[in-house]
């Protein structure tokens, strides 16, 4: 109204454009992540069989009983938890638990709804219905997350908020000094408030849009902030540090009159058209390397142990440990050439022909390539506890942290989604600040509970709902571009604080002291603010960069300048 008062109406009117733009900015980055969470029981599709008086029935999911035998065949997801009753069947839990490698599950043994029965059969005592399941608890763990609150710009809007009373106290005690209302009026017409309101939303966008085009979706101002301030980060092993899939990494032999294309050559030819991930893998290899895939006689595959079938006349065993030494072979040839394959460093698959141990092929599920870089440099360039979730058992759990040099303290194997979300709870009890990177339902509730949450493209549907960052290029590498763009954008938000304090306190004192012409004052006001704007703009016009140089420094891709992200940028 001063400035209106003062006839300065393209001014005022342009301010309040600006002032306008900047709440709506401010709005649309605020965020929770119950408004994004999906129903994680939508995957377990409508009907399902039961058994009811000795009859095979198709129902609705919601008309399951408690204590009811549910019938669950190759393919289909398991939709309550419960015990096994009856049959074997191989399960891939990756979904609920981030295991790698599916499991056998047999009588008496406990399976959970969402996991899918790759194959085998399964009669199941229904315990667990709908919300009461462990996925049903996953929901009640995000709901439950807490709200963070997501307007980045509240910390300096307060100091500018606080400079109200005592600029209004000056203004009334300039006015009862001097009987001029003009000066009065230059004192009260420089505020704080509308440069940093206007220029502090800018900058965010401006920094979402940069990310963007980096292939990095940020949705929150708070996302920015408190990328910032990350010290700890947890990774979620398979999919995020891994690849996700299984790869056959060394094939041994029992001596050197066997080569390991031979060992290959029958592996595939009895793996062909199995639907495991195991023997998915050994075909790839086989591929890969051009050995040749024979014709398959009969044969035989039992669940959980391995297959025995004809291959030119020859019959010939792929599979456990356990499923040789069953039908009489013996290991101990193979385990005095190599001594290693009794430490099980990796899993192992054996194969062995006419009674005879022939050799035997290790798989993994392999680093992503830039896994390794991506760790050294945040522990590098952060100083930040790097820690590593999984839901594999700890002997491999520890084979990946070593590769990757994960302390072991930081390592939490066999954790379920509730486990995920307890290790973010501690570390916030420690004053951290934690950034969670996962990519599976199993995850969700991890990246609800932590201060910023991170996951793929590629991801399951609730982990890429309910991140604040997704990696739209599925390179790890993005989580370290993104933790530059937010550091460039914090450091343009001090800028522009001091942009709009310095001018406007020397105006303030000029005001006060020896007087301050109103259109001068409006200039010192509008023109701070005008140029904070434009200053949060640079992100954008600024050519993309990498944001990590060779030596593991961080670095910002902004306006031509190179900053080191050490511990002087870091405040440290």
């Amino acid at each position: 109204s001063i400035i209106t008062a003062q006839r300065h109406f393209l001014t005022s009117s342009s301010m309040i454009a600006l002032i306008e733009l900047g709440e709506a900015i401010r709005d649309n980055t605020a965020r929770s992540s119950k408004s994004q969470t999906l129903d994680l029981l939508s995957s377990l599709g409508q009907l399902v069989w039961v058994e009811r008086e000795g009859q095979k029935q198709q129902i609705p999911i919601e008309q399951v009983q408690p204590e009811e035998t549910v019938i669950v065949y190759p393919g289909e997801q398991i939709p309550v938890d419960g015990h096994i009753i009856k049959g074997t069947a191989l399960i891939d839990e990756q979904k609920l638990t981030g295991e790698s490698m599916p499991v056998v599950r047999t009588k008496k043994e406990v399976v959970y709804a969402s996991t899918l029965v790759r194959e085998g059969e399964l009669y199941i005592l229904a315990e667990r219905l709908g919300a009461d399941t462990l996925a049903g608890r996953t929901i009640q763990l995000i709901e439950a997350a807490p709200i963070h609150d997501t307007r980045i710009e509240n910390y300096a809007a307060k100091i500018a908020d606080r400079a109200v009373l005592p600029t209004l106290l000056l203004g009334g005690a300039v006015f009862a000094a001097t009987r001029s209302p003009a000066r009065a009026a230059s004192v009260l017409t420089i505020d704080f408030a509308t440069g940093i309101r206007v220029s502090v939303p800018t900058t965010v966008m401006a920094a979402m849009i940069q990310a963007a085009r980096c292939g990095i979706l940020i949705r929150s101002g708070r996302a920015l902030e408190q990328l910032c301030q990350v010290d700890a980060i947890v990774f979620d092993k398979t999919g995020t540090l891994t690849q996700g899939n299984v790869s056959i990494v060394d094939i041994k032999t029992v001596g050197p009159e066997i080569t390991p294309q031979q060992v290959l050559e029958i592996a595939a030819a009895l793996e062909q058209r199995i639907t495991h991930p195991v023997a998915e893998a050994v075909m790839r290899y086989a591929k890969l390397q051009g050995v040749r895939v024979l014709p398959r006689g009969e044969w035989e595959y039992q669940v959980g142990f391995g297959i025995r079938g004809q291959i030119e006349g020859h019959n010939v065993l792929v599979g456990s440990d356990r499923f040789l030494q069953q039908a009489g072979v013996s290991l101990e040839q193979l385990y005095r050439t190599h001594p290693e394959l009794k430490r099980k460093s990796y899993p192992t698959i054996y194969v062995a022909s006419n009674g005879q141990l022939q050799g035997a092929l290790q798989y993994t599920d392999p680093l992503r390539p830039e896994s390794r870089q991506v760790i050294a440099q945040l522990r590098t360039a952060l100083g930040a506890q790097i820690h590593m979730l999984t839901g594999d058992n700890r002997q491999r759990a520890t084979i990946v942290a070593r590769e990757l040099a994960i302390e072991p303290e930081y390592i939490h194997a066999e954790a379920f989604p509730e486990h995920k979300a307890e290790v973010v709870q501690r570390l916030h009890d420690q004053g951290k600040t934690v950034a969670f990177v996962g990519d599976g339902l199993n995850d969700s509730a991890g990246l609800a509970y932590a201060d910023v949450s991170v996951s793929f493209q590629d991801g399951s549907d609730v982990a890429r709902e309910t991140a604040d960052v997704v990696l739209m290029k599925n390179d790890l590498r993005g989580l370290t571009e993104a933790i530059a763009i937010a550091r460039y954008a914090k450091q343009i938000i001090d800028q522009n604080t001091g942009i709009v304090a310095v001018p406007n306190l020397s105006g303030l004192a000029l005001a006060a002291t020896v007087g301050l012409h109103p259109m001068a004052a409006t200039l010192f006001n509008n023109g701070s603010s005008v140029i904070a704007g434009m200053n949060g703009l640079r992100p954008i016009f600024s050519s993309r960069r990498s944001l990590v140089n060779g030596d593991g420094e961080m670095r910002r891709g902004g306006d031509g300048e190179m900053g080191r992200w050490g511990d002087e940028e870091m405040g440290r």
